[in-house]
């Protein structure tokens, strides 16, 4: 009887030690796996914030945007615009004051040495498309009323003008929102003349004109 019990001991002793080595040689393998799967779920993660932040600021379907020529309000006046682009094409709407800018010395051909113009406030309308990443080429129509000063007299008047053009221009993004547009545009009206005491004005045909735009993008998808 005494050693049916020994025997039984022993066995009972042997049977847990293997259990005991068996569990732990479980636990390590279950860790490995743990930390596999939180590692795996980590990389996951910083793949799909990767490519968040890679999203290039052209690769959108659709956005708003507002801008400004910000030159404008240096001479004491203003210039605002509103955009929507969809995909590769975008269109502006936007209102004009030049202020005390002279914009006689940017037409061919002009009379610069007798008489200033300027821009009173005019709204325009531009239809762009880009034709490699932020590069974008556009149209555009402009209801302009100029102001026009003689300078030996101080006499001004008033013309207005329908002037089409075109540009081309691209956005330099500043993170996500923010944005600069240097752009060169060209203006294109018909002969229009004013009578100032016997001198006669003529407005330029064409005007050449770099400009420079600050604007966001509030909202894009």
């Amino acid at each position: 009887m005494k050693r049916i019990t020994l025997l039984l001991a022993c066995l009972l002793f042997v049977v847990s030690q293997i259990f005991a080595q068996t569990t732990a040689e479980q636990q390590p393998a279950e860790t490995k796996q743990k930390s596999f799967d939180v590692n795996y779920e980590r990389q996951t993660l910083q793949i799909e914030c990767c490519k968040e932040t890679k999203q290039k600021s052209y690769d959108v379907n659709q956005a708003f945007e507002v801008e400004s020529l910000f030159p404008m309000f240096i001479t004491g006046g203003f210039h605002v615009g509103v955009g929507y682009r969809y995909k590769k094409f975008r269109v502006r709407a936007s209102v004009i004051n030049g202020g005390s800018y002279n914009a006689e010395t940017a037409g061919i051909n002009n009379s610069s040495s007798e008489f200033k113009r300027y821009y009173k406030t005019s709204p325009g309308l531009f239809l762009g498309y880009n034709v490699w990443k932020n590069l974008e080429i556009y149209t555009y129509a402009e209801l302009h009323t100029f102001e026009i000063e003689q300078k030996s007299t101080g006499l001004k008047q008033n013309l207005h003008s329908t002037d089409l053009g075109a540009g081309i221009g691209y956005q330099f993004f500043i993170g996500r929102y923010l944005y600069i547009q240097p752009a060169m545009h060209v203006y294109l009206r018909s002969d229009k003349q004013l009578d100032f005491n016997g001198t006669k004005y003529n407005i330029p045909n064409i005007d050449l004109s770099p400009v420079i735009r600050i604007g966001a993008r509030l909202w894009k998808k």
